[in-house]
């Protein structure tokens, strides 16, 4: 399969096009030899051979999968090519070029926000842990306009959706998870919202936000899911109505390298929280065979 995929790449009609079939190639050693997050790579000298092409082709297949986020590229002696998890960030930005050339709205997302939220909400219940609960309190309390936090709309819808990212992280569904963390991004780097609307407006929406979150919260502690479910419903459709009075609209525009990387802190503190989660769920239920498996 190698030598064949060498040889069609040189019989391409470019070297671009022999990277991009290298690069697709390189795609179907990863998913065979089932590498993960952290696996090396062959070094590159065996990539070449494997693959029968030349250095150049290959540097620039291995810089086709850097730029989509697969792999990772070093030099030096201990340098080569490392798996790494796509981040949300670069799928968000990818997602967003996309989406320049089309015409998406603001009701177009929030019509999604309905459907998928009140379920991923209700299934986090289960996992919430006193640390997400700490982290929600939190944020209700700096979304909060009697708070004084802060009197910026646009700050204060920003953290309204950490509320949410917090509900999504603590959820064991990943396509679920993935999609509502994405659809939050999207709210936060692109939304705008027109200066001329009344301030008192403004103010009942952050009310509104906080009264339900604070409900949602309430629910979530004494383990009532199909109550969350309900709320966040009620929450989705509200907020729904509050945007459309603040004149709030999606930016099209393409997301650029820069505003990523100053995400970069956040979103790996995100997903080390995540994978913890896991371990740690994992290491619970070994406990829990452990005592069951003791005569």
């Amino acid at each position: 399969m190698a030598r064949e995929a060498g040889a069609a790449a040189r019989a391409g009609p470019g070297k671009s096009k022999r990277a991009d079939l290298v690069a697709g190639e390189i795609k179907r050693l990863i998913t065979e030899r089932n590498l993960r997050p952290g696996d090396r790579l062959p070094r590159e000298t065996e990539l070449q051979q494997l693959f029968a092409v030349s250095k150049s082709t290959m540097r620039e297949a291995l810089k086709s999968l850097e730029v989509q986020g697969l792999v990772t590229i070093s030099t030096g002696p201990a340098g080569g090519g490392r798996i790494v998890e796509v981040t949300l960030d670069r799928t968000f930005q990818l997602l967003q070029n996309y989406l320049f050339f089309k015409e998406v709205t603001i009701d177009d997302i929030y019509t999604a926000r309905k459907l998928l939220e009140p379920e991923l909400a209700a299934g986090a219940v289960p996992y919430l842990t006193d640390a997400d609960f700490h982290a929600l309190e939190h944020s209700i309390e700096c979304c909060d306009p009697a708070s004084g936090k802060t009197d910026d709309v646009v700050a204060q819808r920003k953290e309204d959706l950490n509320f949410h990212d917090i509900l999504a992280l603590a959820n064991p569904n990943p396509f679920l998870r993935f999609l509502c963390q994405l659809i939050n991004a999207m709210l936060r780097q692109l939304t705008v919202f027109e200066n001329d609307t009344p301030v008192r407006t403004q103010r009942r929406f952050g009310q509104a936000n906080v009264r339900l979150h604070q409900a949602i919260l309430a629910a979530a502690r004494a383990g009532d899911a199909n109550t969350v479910r309900e709320l966040m419903a009620k929450h989705m459709a509200e907020a729904s109505g509050f945007v459309k009075k603040l004149n709030g609209k999606l930016q099209g525009r393409l997301i650029l390298d820069s505003e990523m990387s100053r995400r970069d802190g956040a979103t790996g503190r995100a997903l080390s929280r995540d994978a913890g989660r896991k371990v740690a769920s994992r290491k619970t239920a070994d406990r829990r065979t452990a005592r069951r498996s003791d005569p």
